[in-house]
């Protein structure tokens, strides 16, 4: 019998204007496929005119700016709803869906859906719910008490994983779906039994004890910084404020 880890998954990721997910927006995107390991793989990319300008920090991370945006990129409502739509046929179609900390990457996916549509991301995945797979929240869980630090480059480095290209959206979607698989077979004892439905609802649970960890050292450290509980997709203030 085929472990979910060793079957068809999809992974996205997002380059953007910054880390806000309120306000920040997306510059790029891509959607890999892989049917099976060491099969080949499947991309869908995105460009986008975020609308704003692209400070010089994200620029230094990702490579991206004003000019390459308004000469390569779409209007960013007509990227945005391709994106919404293709996360959703993916759903239809059963594949679990890596990203990297979901939580910023969905829930920036789902702010602009909203500035640009009028509409959340729970509105294009209502008939067939996202199955998430985040390898961020599976190492913490799996592998907590390691320590260093726990970015896609430190993780692909820990467990063996090549990264070319970082900060290229396929490249880094392509890196985090691969880090599931290795994850997978370290762990097969602790992850071949679950469904991608029981392991999307184990990560809720274990995103949220690792957040209000989290909580707590800020806390200890005098940071005022809040953490969000919530995963894979982060409340509204006035959600959280309820």
């Amino acid at each position: 019998m085929t472990n979910w880890y060793e079957g068809p998954l999809a992974s996205f990721d997002t380059e953007t204007t910054g880390v806000d997910v309120e306000h920040d927006r997306i510059v790029t995107a891509a959607l890999v496929v892989q049917e099976s390991p060491g099969g080949p793989v499947r991309r869908r990319d995105w460009a986008a005119d975020p609308g704003v300008p692209i400070p010089e920090g994200a620029t230094a991370v990702h490579g991206l700016t004003d000019g390459w945006a308004r000469e390569h990129g779409r209007p960013a409502p007509v990227v945005v709803e391709e994106i919404g739509r293709a996360l959703a046929d993916t759903a239809r179609a059963g594949l679990p869906l890596v990203i990297m900390n979901a939580p910023y990457d969905l829930t920036l996916l789902d702010r602009e859906l909203g500035r640009h549509r009028g509409a959340s991301l729970g509105d294009y995945v209502a008939n067939a719910p996202l199955l998430v797979v985040d390898p961020r929240v599976l190492d913490k869980h799996l592998d907590r008490y390691r320590k260093g630090r726990r970015t896609l480059t430190d993780l692909c480095a820990h467990y063996g994983v090549v990264l070319n290209g970082a900060h290229d959206a396929a490249a880094d979607a392509t890196a985090a779906m691969l880090l599931v698989r290795a994850i997978g077979d370290r762990f097969e004892d602790r992850l071949a039994a679950l469904t991608p439905a029981e392991l999307h609802l184990r990560q809720a649970v274990w995103h949220a004890a690792q957040a209000r960890g989290l909580q707590q050292w800020f806390n200890r450290s005098g940071s005022p910084e809040p953490v969000d509980t919530a995963w894979p997709l982060r409340r509204r203030a006035e959600e959280q404020a309820a």
